[in-house]
């Protein structure tokens, strides 16, 4: 995988908005601004961030330019996501990793942003699932990991997570490539070139807002795909504001996920704290790390 450099004072951050529109969100951009200022870092933001296109922070074009320039431009050593919400696959086949190749930065964020994480993997490039400028609170200190785990990640600090433990962990070790990021998002890119092939990787998974058998149907559908047969291992995040079906699911989300992933050997970590909840840590994508899970504590630690 190519490791884009890691940051340093007097570098350059782009923020861009790949997906959903930023009403009344010129408040975050500015305390995230500041926040990179903080740091000794330099900002630029996207000229069609603030556009409105119906649902989008501008039109398909639009976006898709801001990205571009984004990757395309030397100077610039990070690509820090606006917002997510939906949108980036309708950029995804329009970009062009020429340029960025010689130049390769750190793409940041998560949720729709998944998408763009899933391509830069299968371009053979290391990005970072992280807070995005509408993660801003206007205590930091409410996100204090969130905001420090990210300047971990983009300076190049070492990584290593201690998760609480879970009687729903699937006990065992493992070593591999992390990848994934939202489960729908994920589902979503099934049958496309932007799939993951998960062979040899710790898949990583994350949601917000499904019912219960939608979650299942998901992760049905990704075992069917293929998707776990040759995975070494699974990280679970955050799967919050689970919506009520008239139909009770009957179990909790754990034993959901631990009953359609039966069929397989690898251990599986609950309670990582990434997704979206306040407390969303950095995770590198395209990096090597050991998991270790255990009843009562699991251990992330990603290679240097």
């Amino acid at each position: 995988m190519i490791r884009p450099p890691y940051l340093k004072a007097g570098d350059t951050v782009a923020i861009v908005a790949p997906s959903g529109v930023l009403n009344s969100r010129t408040q975050e951009i500015e305390q995230a601004k500041s926040l990179l200022k903080s740091w000794g870092l330099e900002v630029v933001v996207g000229k069609n961030v603030f556009k409105q296109a119906n649902h989008f922070a501008g039109t398909d074009e639009e976006r898709r330019e801001d990205f571009q320039k984004a990757m395309d431009d030397p100077k610039i050593s990070a690509i820090w996501c606006a917002r997510g919400g939906y949108g980036t696959v309708r950029i995804l086949d329009k970009l062009d990793y020429t340029k960025f190749k010689k130049h390769p930065k750190w793409l940041v964020g998560y949720s729709d942003i998944t998408a763009l994480h899933n391509q830069f993997h299968n371009e053979g490039i290391e990005s970072i699932h992280a807070m995005m400028c509408t993660s801003m609170q206007d205590n930091l200190e409410a996100i204090k990991e969130t905001v420090s785990t990210f300047k971990d990640a983009i300076f190049g600090n070492s990584l290593t997570y201690t998760l609480k433990g879970s009687i729903y962990n699937k006990t065992g070790n493992a070593s591999g490539v992390l990848v994934g990021g939202n489960l729908t998002m994920l589902h979503t890119m099934l049958g496309s070139k932007t799939s993951l092939d998960t062979s040899g990787t710790i898949l990583f998974i994350e949601e917000i807002g499904e019912y219960e058998y939608h979650i299942d149907r998901m992760l049905q559908s990704l075992k069917r795909a293929g998707y776990f047969d040759n995975c070494k291992g699974v990280i679970v995040g955050d799967i919050t504001k689970v919506r009520k079906n008239t139909t009770p699911w009957g179990t909790s989300v754990e034993q959901l996920i631990i009953d359609a992933l039966s069929d397989y050997n690898f251990p599986i970590a609950f309670n990582m704290p990434a997704g979206h909840e306040k407390d969303n840590r950095a995770m590198i994508l395209g990096r090597t790390i050991q998991l270790k899970v255990d009843k009562n504590q699991s251990t992330i630690v990603f290679e240097k």
